[in-house]
């Protein structure tokens, strides 16, 4: 009986280590990567509720593998290790996107937008942003401009 027991529990703390292994994405979309920065080549897209295996966790980042097989690094604010899943009628346009679950982890929020527009001159700040996201590079050419000037590794 003691022998049953004692399989009984070691099978249970086995299912739980397991379990948590797994976690789901609790954002609209997220990108894999190849290495843990958000200059390493997209391997594969995750979307809100997919679940995906914790291979390693480290600074932010955890290397996960989907259900179809992809392995890459993904922020670890995209996930969570709550089971995500969408109810009849719901879509996942109403989740929260990798950003989004950023700045609200750095405590940025609708009030503090207001506070830092009354005391800066966004509009202009803005029209350099749009010029800057108007030269647009792929992530493969930005990582070969950091390999060259060997700043990969100052990055990351």
């Amino acid at each position: 009986m003691k022998k049953l027991f004692l399989i009984l529990i070691f099978a249970f703390c086995g299912l739980g280590l397991w379990a948590a292994s797994e976690m789901s994405v609790q954002v609209q979309s997220a990108p894999m990567r190849s290495t843990p920065s958000f200059l390493g080549a997209p391997v594969a897209d995750l979307v809100y509720g997919d679940r995906v295996e914790i291979l390693e966790e480290g600074r932010g980042w955890m290397q996960v593998r989907s259900a179809a097989g992809d392995v890459g690094w993904v922020q670890e604010s995209a996930l969570t290790r709550k089971r995500v899943v969408l109810s009849a009628g719901g879509e996942a346009s109403s989740g929260a996107s990798s950003d989004e679950v950023a700045l609200a982890g750095k405590g940025f929020n609708a009030e503090i937008e207001a506070e830092y527009r009354s005391q800066t001159d966004l509009e202009s700040a803005f029209a350099w942003v749009d010029r800057m996201e108007g030269y647009g590079r792929e992530p493969e050419a930005l990582a070969a401009f950091l390999d060259d000037g060997e700043l990969s590794e100052v990055i990351r």
